[in-house]
């Protein structure tokens, strides 16, 4: 180090002449240090892989001789679809390890491999071929034979010959480029001997230059305690700033969901407007009429009956006329006609009466309502879907109802509720018969519906099904908008966000789900009977 100061180096040349010293010295020695390590990272890697590939080779050749003998022992085609799956993954994994190492798959012993491969094969798919033909003895005695295991142990030898001469191969590289690493290492040593003592003188240069700059330091505290405090204050104020954009982005999100429900209440009160007058007024014209015609009918067999036994004997041509159009068979089944057309008319008055008792679109103010009509209303529109389709099996739907008093409500919303849980419901049970492996007679889906007073001020609606179940990490996020488990295009996620404000807000009641995986799921409505200061519309 006194050398140094003889020398009379300033710090700054000092500095920099142990810099270009250190890379001269240094990066050399990196170089050659990494040059061996990627070497022999890339080696190890590459014959690794290929013994890698070598074992895989073995099990896909164990794998396709399983399969051809089970294909010759069972007869079942299955057997063979496996070794038909199973061969081009073989073909690949050679390919792969040609690649890797062409000079071990150019030897002797690879060609002894390679034929005993080729007439293995070519035994494996001549026991197919008797297979295929119900020639299963026959199959087995070749997959047996002496040859197939002779070939088949040449084959075994020279894979495991190959796999051995790859780990030699493996192994003296791998010792090569130790060696390599080791002169590296040492010349790295050698390096750092020479650079320490001039890194010592370095760093006493900056012990000084630290101490006056400690100097300046401690005059700039002040400044940044300021300006910290300084960053503090705007920090509050961007916090007190990002909360209330959280309030809006809130308040907006349920203001969308409140404008989706109005439109699509809107829709359907349209819809069910026009059903109600195109459908309903030539229905009650039917209905109405269907009594004359019951009527005028009665009277018009009275008097064939009549006319029949005053000229039944003296006319043949009517009787022969009576016999073709089958008089007896018309007389019995007419009324009956009559009848079902009567029911087919009553049943449609009963639909269109149940569409407009479930959107109550007419009837703005909240309102006593029977909350029964409601709900049958809703599993009235819903009949298709719990019926099923041709491989579903229908639903049963349980109606528990107790003795409710008349609730005071906004109907059209509360049907709304009905309709979002019971949908919901029934694709949990439908999802159910999908995921399930249990014999279908063995469980029926079924959906609870239980109405109660709970004292003199609130009923409850309970709707309870026997499906999958929700896991508590969905369960609560149940009423977020937007939030669904259904795939996209089946689910917006607004259905129980909607239900919760009508339920909540605008009745002040409360709604809760109560749910465990693979042991159903129960909604819990409790709901005022009169309502003391009603929500606003």
């Amino acid at each position: 180090m006194h050398l140094f100061y003889k020398l009379k180096f300033t710090p700054s040349q000092l500095v920099r002449l142990t810099v270009l010293l250190t890379l001269l010295l240094f990066i050399p020695q990196v170089w050659l240090n990494w040059q061996a390590y990627y070497n022999f990272n890339n080696i190890t890697k590459q014959e690794f892989y290929l013994q890698k590939l070598s074992d895989k080779i073995t099990y896909l050749d164990e794998v396709l001789t399983m399969s051809a003998r089970m294909n010759a022992a069972t007869g079942n085609i299955i057997w063979e679809k496996r070794y038909r799956q199973f061969e081009p993954k073989l073909d690949l994994a050679i390919k792969e390890a040609i690649k890797l190492a062409p000079e071990t798959y150019k030897d002797q012993n690879a060609q002894k491999i390679d034929i005993a491969n080729q007439q293995l094969i070519a035994m494996e798919y001549q026991s197919f071929d008797l297979v295929n033909k119900n020639q299963k003895e026959a199959a087995q005695k070749i997959l047996s034979s002496r040859k197939y295991e002779t070939q088949k142990k040449i084959y075994a030898d020279g894979i495991a010959k190959r796999n051995k001469n790859i780990s030699l191969a493996l192994e003296q590289k791998v010792a090569e480029y130790r060696q390599g690493m080791i002169w590296a290492i040492l010349g790295s040593i050698i390096s750092l001997i020479i650079l320490i003592p001039i890194w010592i003188l370095v760093l006493r240069l900056l012990q000084e230059y630290l101490r006056a700059k400690k100097n300046a330091q401690a005059a700039l505290e002040e400044t940044n305690y300021l300006l910290e405090m300084q960053v503090a204050a705007r920090t509050a104020r961007l916090k007190q700033k990002n909360l209330q954009l959280q309030k809006t982005l809130q308040e907006l999100q349920q203001t969308q969901v409140q404008l989706i429900q109005t439109e699509k209440m809107s829709s359907l009160g349209q819809l069910v407007a026009g059903v109600a007058h195109e459908i309903n007024n030539p229905v009650n014209f039917i209905y109405g009429n269907l009594n004359h015609v019951r009527e005028y009918t009665q009277n018009l067999l009275t008097l064939i009956n009549r006319y029949q036994q005053e000229t039944y004997n003296y006319n043949p041509e009517i009787n022969i006329l009576i016999e073709e159009i089958e008089l007896d068979f018309l007389i019995d089944d007419l009324p009956k006609i009559l009848s079902s057309m009567a029911v087919g008319a009553e049943r449609i008055r009963e639909i269109v009466l149940s569409l407009r008792n479930f959107s109550r679109l007419d009837e703005a103010e909240m309102k006593p309502v029977n909350i029964h009509e409601g709900i049958d209303s809703t599993l009235l529109i819903l009949q298709d879907i719990i019926k099923g389709q041709e491989e579903q099996q229908e639903i049963i739907i349980i109606k528990d109802y107790g003795n409710l008093p008349l609730v005071e409500c906004y109907a059209g919303g509360l049907n709304q509720v009905f309709m979002n849980i019971i949908v919901n419901a029934i694709d949990a049970l439908r999802q159910q018969e999908i995921d399930s492996c249990q014999d279908i007679k063995k469980h029926f889906s079924s959906i609870i519906i239980h109405t109660q007073v709970k004292n003199e001020e609130n009923v409850i609606i309970s709707i309870q099904d026997n499906g999958i179940g929700i896991r508590e990490d969905v369960k609560n996020k149940l009423f977020e908008p937007f939030f669904t488990t259904k795939p996209v295009g089946k689910g917006t996620g607004l259905g129980l966000s909607i239900s919760y404000q009508i339920i909540v807000d605008k009745h002040k009641g409360k709604i809760e789900c109560i749910s465990e995986p693979e042991k159903g799921t129960e909604f819990l409505i409790e709901i005022p009977i009169k309502q003391i200061n009603p929500a606003n519309t």
